[in-house]
């Protein structure tokens, strides 16, 4: 760790994370409303392989669950969808890029809420490139 800086602790992240959810347009947040927000020091291996990765440190954020696009009323029992915040990559990707915290984890949120409104990663660089 660089001298001087604190990994930001689990409990600001969910208060962070809580608040992006909080101030997007009522036409998305009534969407996530049951959606869980999670904090984590790291993703599990099940986690990892779901996107096809290995190494711990590569994810700062996952989104489980069934997309709005894929529910049907036949479905029923699942768990609810959950999005996923790793604090020590989140931290880690503080320290290497500059960028601050409430904009990294407002990034994360936001693309992970992203798929549970059915956008694919390609969708939302666009939609990020475009903006």
């Amino acid at each position: 760790m660089e001298p001087g800086f604190d990994t930001p602790d689990a409990q600001t992240m969910q208060r962070i994370a809580e608040r992006v959810i909080a101030a997007l347009p009522a036409r998305f947040g009534e969407h996530l409303r049951r959606v869980v927000l999670r904090v984590e020091d790291f993703a599990t291996p099940e986690q990892l392989a779901s996107v096809d990765l290995e190494d711990r440190w590569q994810l700062s954020g996952l989104y489980e669950g069934v997309p709005l696009p894929d529910r049907s009323i036949w479905s029923g029992g699942d768990m609810p969808p959950r999005i996923w915040l790793f604090r020590q990559p989140l931290a880690a990707e503080m320290r290497a890029t500059g960028v601050g915290l409430e904009e990294l984890v407002r990034h994360v949120v936001i693309h992970e809420a992203g798929h549970h409104f059915g956008f694919s990663d390609d969708d939302m660089h666009a939609l990020e490139d475009e903006a």
